[in-house]
């Protein structure tokens, strides 16, 4: 079937006979996973998929494996035929849409877990969430035969995740992360900033503000802890919180920052009842908007 002229795909047997004729025609096969709900972020990783794979396919699956809450599964937006009309101008080859059973079937008992750089961050306040993900990216991996997965930068703990995984069990996928996509303000996109009230809306915006400033803070030599500290207070003054984390970590390992190497500072926090994350880069210099 298809939605505004995409192609449309639910069971797994007619995805992967479309995949065995475009690998039999020799052709580079991209992956862009994603929950659906797209909006300019996951456009822009489709993009990049077509200018680095001659067939693309966007998969869309609101994984029930990696939610901590199930009235947050519940309240995850589920926007499939307003997706397509977004994809359609994009010329994606497929949109892989399963049901839950396809992933999932009964008597399922496979989970995939990787150890270190899942530990801090996401692992400590969301246990349990990253299983999930490690679980469904390596069936999309193994679904699609994709040769090549295109994810965001925004989500970069969840990409540092998909890289180990990728590299430890020898898959053959090229992962590449793309640049976060980010409001006039600064607010990187994410389908939940939907949730989002006026209020709330205004106050997402310090979040960036204070990111960037205390990354351009830490990176001129200011000392850490302090930088962090008023990052925090400039986030609790703009009514977001409570700030589950706000570090500074190595960008590859996620562990204790060392100069020289590239890092990351890292921030989960709520505005009102919607939990946001972002990051910047620190080390090799970070982006002004």
């Amino acid at each position: 079937m298809s939605l505004a002229g995409v192609p449309i795909l639910r069971r797994l047997a007619d995805l992967r006979a479309a995949v065995a004729g475009w690998k039999r025609a020799g052709e580079v096969v991209g992956v862009v996973p994603t929950m659906g709900a797209l909006h300019e972020g996951h456009l822009s990783l489709v993009r990049a998929a077509k200018a680095g794979a001659g067939r693309v396919i966007v998969t869309i699956f609101v994984n029930p494996r990696q939610f901590n809450s199930p009235e947050d599964f519940a309240k995850y937006p589920r926007t499939e035929e307003a997706d397509a009309r977004l994809l359609a101008p994009l010329g994606v080859d497929a949109v892989f849409v399963p049901d839950p059973e396809e992933v999932y079937p009964p008597g399922y008992g496979t989970v995939v877990s990787v150890s270190g750089v899942t530990a801090p961050l996401e692992g400590a306040f969301r246990p349990g969430h990253f299983d999930g993900v490690a679980t469904v990216v390596t069936k999309l991996f193994t679904m699609t035969g994709a040769d090549a997965a295109f994810f965001g930068e925004k989500d970069w703990q969840q990409l540092q995740l998909v890289r180990r995984l990728a590299a430890d069990l020898n898959l053959p996928v090229r992962v590449t992360g793309c640049p976060t996509v980010r409001e006039a303000d600064g607010l990187a996109l994410s389908s939940r900033n939907r949730r989002l009230g006026a209020a709330e809306r205004r106050m997402a915006s310090a979040l960036p503000r204070a990111l960037l400033g205390a990354a351009q803070a830490i990176a001129a030599g200011a000392e850490e802890g302090p930088v962090l500290e008023a990052a925090r207070a400039a986030l609790a003054e703009a009514g977001i919180g409570p700030v589950e984390y706000l570090e500074h970590r190595d960008a590859e390992t996620l562990g204790a920052p060392v100069r020289g190497r590239p890092s990351r500072l890292l921030v989960a926090a709520w505005a009102g009842d919607v939990r946001l994350i972002d990051n910047v880069e620190v080390w090799r210099g970070v982006e002004v908007w």
